[in-house]
């Protein structure tokens, strides 16, 4: 189960995973630069998963216009990622989480029979590092922006 129970207000956890690039991201990069959103899904090409990144990917200029650092996270390796990407064609990276470690501390594990999986979950962390949305499932693109553009208009 969860580590962590986290929500809206909370400090987002410090993480540093690598993209299927194999560059490295930490969440202290965006500090005082931008937000950060990360979506937590269960598997490269199965069909939800598809769905939801493909969404993001069709409102791509929307999540541009507030200037956001878009990522994908799941335990799949860089290969499949990268096949995952080409694809579909998303614009943003897939950070490999291998040991799910990250999707720990951000809440986005259940346990299916024996094993731990990932839970879709979205996250967003404004340029302060605090979580502005938190939500499980797929939440629609405008809820997402909605949180960001709150943040964003009330500093």
């Amino acid at each position: 189960m969860p580590d962590t129970i986290l929500k809206v207000g909370d400090k987002a956890p410090a993480f540093t995973l690598k993209t299927q690039k194999g560059k490295e991201v930490s969440l202290k990069d965006f500090k005082d630069k931008k937000p950060v959103v990360l979506i937590f899904y269960p598997g490269d090409m199965t069909p939800g998963c598809t769905i939801q990144l493909c969404n993001i990917r069709d409102n791509w200029p929307k999540f541009e216009e507030v200037k956001a650092a878009v990522y994908g996270v799941n335990h799949a390796d860089a290969k499949s990622h990268a096949k995952f990407i080409e694809k579909h064609q998303f614009p943003f990276p897939l950070l490999v989480d291998t040991d799910k470690k990250i999707s720990k501390k951000y809440g986005a594990i259940k346990k299916l029979f024996s094993a731990q999986v990932i839970k879709r979950t979205v996250v967003a962390i404004d340029k302060d590092g605090n979580i502005v949305f938190y939500k499980h499932g797929m939440p629609k693109e405008i809820e997402i922006l909605k949180a960001l553009t709150k943040k964003v208009s009330s500093n």
